[in-house]
């Protein structure tokens, strides 16, 4: 087999970050049909990093279409908070640049106009950039323009040429999902404005590393993102940070305010200190990436004692939240059916089906009463707080809500 290189820089990638082994794609639930005939595809899942520009990524080994498909069962909406969380970033931008009725706000990878919706509200014109037809076509019925197409360069010089140029562009929580960086970055800097604005929502490779955060690794994330790595990939297609915040979603984020370098927008001091937050944590340093592989391991066997334990008290486990996350943890440990009974989600496209891997079955948060158990595993432990709000009757029959990230903790 042939040396890897980045996928950015194109250097040797020698250096493993995490080998979590062979896994199903994690958004890929199955039917019973599928279970029963036994062809569920496993793919390589090692993650390594560039030492020379320090991008923390994932092997290319699936079609991009493999994953996001027709059928793509991520719904954003089907997250309150998520919700909540886009409302407010669409409040924020819309003060903070001055948008109204004459703007032009793209999403890249806008899902089911979860955003977008809250600029329609605010009669600010929209358009949202979304592959997968499924989420998109929920999108169009919220009132929210929308093409179904992958957002590339090619798909950039198109926009603009018809004269769609952004005031605002988001791309929140897509970077990590594409596999040719260098493609999808080079499309920004021909829709956007002379003096527009680019956000860029990810979570924090820093965060990941001191978290061990390892779940959010699976196939359909090729990389892990830190500011010294994104800085580097902007500046390479002539566009700049000039702002950071700190999120807490999905376990610690950053948003990125970036434009082209040749805007007008100065950069922060929150900036500077994100740089300085970096180099404290050793994000320039191979050693820091080295060292992760152990801390894995750890929480992986505080799993499995966790469930052996469980089990020899006669304790039912179940999960809540089918999510992509879940599914690496689970697969990584070695989960199957016979020590979950179920996991619980609320979005309809996933009940009824079963877990990739771990073949656990999916049923609806209405059924948790009849199935009673005793332990509740919030697998999407980002959104820990809402669960335990939503599901806190658990506790009219003696149930406890179990959390396994960065270690195995019963918390209520």
């Amino acid at each position: 087999m042939s040396q890897p290189s980045c996928r950015f820089c194109h250097a040797p990638l020698t250096q493993t970050f995490l080998d979590l082994g062979r896994q199903p794609l994690a958004n890929s639930y199955l039917t019973r049909e599928q279970l029963e005939a036994g062809t569920e595809g496993v793919y390589p899942l090692h993650a390594r990093v560039c030492g020379r520009c320090f991008l923390v990524q994932a092997e290319d080994v699936v079609p991009a279409e493999a994953i996001f498909d027709a059928e793509y069962a991520y719904f954003s909406s089907y997250s309150p908070g998520w919700v909540e969380h886009a409302r407010r970033y669409a409040a924020a931008m819309a003060e903070r640049f001055g948008l109204g009725p004459e703007s032009l706000v793209i999403e890249v990878a806008s899902n089911d106009g979860y955003l977008l919706q809250h600029f329609v509200a605010m009669d600010v014109p929209v358009l949202g950039i979304e592959p997968t037809a499924n989420t998109a076509e929920a999108a169009r019925a919220r009132g929210v323009r929308t093409e179904t197409v992958f957002f590339n360069e090619q798909t950039a010089l198109a926009l603009a040429a018809r004269g769609d140029r952004a005031d605002l562009m988001a791309a929140n929580n897509v970077l990590a999902h594409v596999p040719d960086i260098n493609g999808f970055v080079a499309g920004f800097r021909h829709v956007l404005k002379p003096e527009g604005v680019l956000t860029f929502e990810f979570p924090h490779l820093l965060n990941l590393i001191e978290q061990v955060q390892f779940d959010t690794i699976y196939h359909e994330h090729f990389s892990y993102l830190s500011l010294l790595a994104v800085e580097q990939v902007l500046a390479a297609h002539d566009l700049m940070v000039f702002d950071v915040e700190r999120l807490p979603t999905h376990g610690g984020s950053l948003r990125l305010y970036c434009a082209l370098r040749s805007s007008g927008h100065a950069e922060t001091e929150a900036l500077r200190v994100a740089r300085q937050a970096e180099a404290a944590g050793g994000l320039g340093r191979l050693e820091t990436y080295r060292d992760f592989t152990p801390k894995v391991e750890a929480v992986r066997d505080s799993f499995r004692a966790f469930l052996a334990g469980a089990k020899a008290e006669g304790k039912r486990v179940a999960a809540y939240g089918a999510a992509a996350k879940g599914n690496t943890f689970l697969n990584y440990c070695g989960t199957t059916a016979d020590d979950l009974v179920c996991a619980f989600d609320a979005n309809p496209a996933k009940q009824g089906r079963y877990l990739p891997g771990s073949h656990v079955p999916i049923l609806g948060p209405d059924q948790v009463s009849e199935v009673r158990p005793d332990y509740v595993l919030i697998l999407p432990w980002n959104l820990k707080a809402e669960i335990m709000t939503q599901l806190a009757y658990i506790r009219d029959w003696g149930g406890r809500f179990v959390v396994a990230s960065p270690r195995t903790e019963v918390v209520g």
